[in-house]
């Protein structure tokens, strides 16, 4: 039926009307940051918070009304000013095109590809990856594993980074014998190199391989190769290395082949040396950096412990998992612990160009907020027994001892009731740390030391407080020690547990402090990105915010099962995150080192264990806070906490059986909460009753073993 000219103006006038449509939350996060303003100017211009745009930019919430046309007007003055650069300088994102059925890979031929244009003499010559087939072999490579759901084009697209003319062909790839270097999103390069020399210049030259910085002041990522065993062995490296008890200081002897040919071709190797992870630069010459990461996968450079199962994948399947995880965190540059702590750096890089008054000439600055370029001493009582300012001050006067709980609660502190009930329910909450560095302020400054200050809960620091008076229901752990026992006298807290204190209603009186006059969140960014990550990532896996409770439960059981590529992604991001907490205060290493001797990390801006301390402290205090509120609500008490994981006799073999929920079927605020973000609980396993007072007799922690006997794994400590 035709439409009248009435009908049809209605039409248009109607879609005018309708709200304005945002770019995406990474080009709104782009556009501002293009043009210098921070998140704080334009929460001021727009009359809302900090953390509203932070929102914004993060997708988790939109503007609504007078703010919404506001916001849009100003994107759009600043997309005028600053286009994207991949729009206005290069093509379609590169693609394969699909090879017939009978087309057989060799690194000779090269595939159909569309991408930025390269001079020929720099192109590398692209491989067909052949479809997997029906009996999976090394012989014949798939681009990528096959997916066993709906979500696996998702996923596939999540290994694709974001266009940059400079990295046509994304962050890494995995070298095998044959020269085949396969990358992200299926993409295989020909590589022939035979050397490792020969392979740090393919790669910088020829690859098209890279990342954009995380941070406009930060630094692109260097390209990552990541060596199979038949690809070491080529490139005439060995097999296995020896010494693997003891895996960090694994690296070639100077006097190996490769390693003078890496210093007769005037590279260089960082302190660690010739390792899992290697390092080959070359100073840099103004903006432009030389430098590859090498990862060696026979001297397990990927922990079976962070990357289950990865080791053992296909190469492509390897660039698929690295793909995801370099896209969505950071392309790895050693351990995830190593990775978390490489992640706080580049989103806070530690300085700035700025220009100078006098000459006008563009000076390097300190960037506000980051932790500057500096190594800084903590306070006497934030440091390790062996560190140099404790032992060169003869410090006696105690230590932060704030650590995760290792709890168990007393025997004879279990009720008749409580023991005839037939299960014992283990919940563990999704990325506690990552939850506790949310929003956490933290001193940038060095300490200062106070003789009895009025407290202030708004001032990181150490305090020196006695807790001892405060008494709790014994059925609940302590919230001011690790194992959950009443403190004794005064003792060394983080801001965190003193106001926690005041919270639950007593006085505290510190009689000494050690505090930081420079804060800010310096982990914001960090959180921001791992979250969304972790959030992502269990969405390919089809752990969704929208699931009822009882789906989530039912969809968390077989999630691992559905990709394992993915799943093994999902590992890496928990690992990153306790692992970069963990580093904030690596331990020397090494049998040679004695007492007040400094180690390598003490030079890193980030040893910092008072930010460590932070963390740790804020997640403790969480998890008491819900321990608390559930006791109130329901009248239950746990049996066991162990950092994250706590558990509780149960009426029935589920969460569903014991956690509070109001009479419209939603989960009461404040206690244990189901979900896939970080700070919300999924069940970790169930046990019988029996069983679990058989371990507390025995001294041992349920929490331990309830998932069927594996230990909480925390890595970087």
């Amino acid at each position: 039926m035709a439409t009248s000219e009435e009908e049809l103006f209605a039409n248009v006038d109607a879609l005018l009307e309708e709200e304005p449509q945002l770019p995406p939350p990474a080009e709104r996060a782009r556009l501002r940051e293009a043009a210098g303003i921070t998140q704080v100017r334009m929460a001021k211009a727009l009359g809302v918070t900090e953390q509203t745009v932070k929102n914004w930019e993060n997708g988790r919430s939109e503007p609504k009304g007078a703010r919404l046309t506001a916001y849009q007007r100003l994107l759009n003055g600043w997309e005028a000013k600053y286009p994207p650069q991949a729009t206005a300088t290069a093509p379609a994102p590169a693609a394969l095109a699909p090879a017939p059925a009978a087309a057989v890979a060799t690194p000779q031929v090269s595939a159909t590809f569309t991408g930025p244009a390269v001079s020929e003499a720099k192109t590398p010559a692209l491989v067909e990856a052949p479809a997997a087939p029906a009996t999976p072999g090394r012989a014949a490579r798939p681009a990528a594993c096959p997916a066993t759901s709906s979500r696996a084009s998702v996923a596939k697209k999540a290994a694709v980074p974001a266009l940059d003319p400079r990295f046509p062909h994304g962050p890494l790839a995995v070298l095998d014998g044959d020269g085949s270097a396969y990358g992200v999103d299926g993409i295989v390069l020909d590589c022939p190199a035979v050397t490792v020399v020969e392979l740090v210049e393919w790669t910088l030259k020829e690859s098209g391989l890279g990342a954009p910085k995380l941070n406009r002041y930060g630094k692109d990522s260097d390209p990552l190769i990541v060596l199979t065993t038949s690809a070491a062995v080529k490139l005439g490296l060995p097999e296995r290395l020896e010494g693997r008890e003891q895996r960090r200081s694994l690296r070639l002897p100077e006097d190996h082949p490769v390693v003078e040919q890496v210093a007769k071709a005037q590279w260089q190797l960082t302190q660690r040396g010739f390792g899992p992870w290697a390092r080959i630069y070359r100073k840099a010459h103004g903006r432009d950096r030389q430098c590859v990461q090498l990862a060696i996968l026979p001297w397990d450079a990927l922990d079976e412990r962070s990357w289950p199962g990865v080791a053992d994948m296909e190469p492509a399947d390897i660039a698929r998992v690295l793909g995801v995880y370099a896209q969505r965190v950071i392309t790895p540059r050693g351990s995830t612990a190593v990775s978390g702590l490489e992640l706080m750096t580049a989103l806070r890089p530690p300085t700035r160009p700025v220009r100078d008054e006098e000459s006008g000439n563009w000076i390097s600055a300190r960037n506000p907020g980051s932790l500057g370029t500096e190594p800084m001493d903590p306070a006497p009582p934030e440091a390790t027994p062996e560190h140099p300012v404790v032992v060169n001050s003869g410090w006696s006067g105690g230590f932060l001892n704030e650590e995760a709980y290792q709890w168990v609660r007393s025997v004879e502190l279990l009720t008749d009731e409580e023991c005839y009930l037939p299960y014992a329910v283990g919940l563990d909450l999704n990325t506690a740390f990552l939850a506790a560095a949310a929003r956490l302020v933290v001193g940038l400054s060095a300490p200062d030391h106070f003789r009895a200050p009025t407290f202030n809960p708004k001032i990181p620091g150490s305090w020196l407080v006695d807790l001892s008076h405060i008494e709790l229901d014994p059925r609940l752990p302590s919230p001011f020690t690790p194992d959950g026992i009443r403190p004794t006298g005064p003792a060394w807290y983080q801001t965190h547990t003193v106001a926690y204190a005041q919270e639950l209603g007593y006085d505290v009186h510190p009689i000494e402090a050690y505090l930081r006059r420079e804060t800010g969140a310096y982990l914001d960014p960090w959180h921001d990105r791992l979250k969304t990550a972790y959030v992502d990532t269990l969405a390919d896996l089809g752990v969704t915010r929208d699931l009822s409770d009882a789906e989530f439960l039912a969809v968390m059981e077989r999630h691992k099962q559905v990709d394992p590529a993915l799943a093994a992604v999902l590992s890496a991001i928990k690992a990153t995150v306790k692992g970069g907490v963990g580093k904030l205060r690596e331990r020397p290493q090494g049998k040679h080192y004695k007492d007040g001797e400094r180690w390598p990390a003490l030079e890193r801006p980030t040893w910092r264990p008072d930010i460590r301390a932070a963390v740790i402290s804020k997640a403790r205090i969480n998890m008491h806070r819900k321990l608390l509120n559930m006791s109130r609500m329901t009248g239950l008490f746990p049996l066991a906490v162990l950092s994250d994981c706590v558990v509780y006799p149960s009426p029935g073999d589920s969460p569903l059986a014991f956690l509070p929920y109001a009479a419209s079927g939603k989960p009461q605020p404040g206690g244990f909460r189901l979900g896939p973000t970080p700070g919300l609980a999924k069940l970790e396993g169930v046990q019988s009753m029996l069983w679990a007072v058989d371990l507390m007799e025995q001294g041992l922690n349920p929490a331990r073993h309830i998932k069927g006997g594996d230990a909480v794994f925390d890595e970087g400590e």
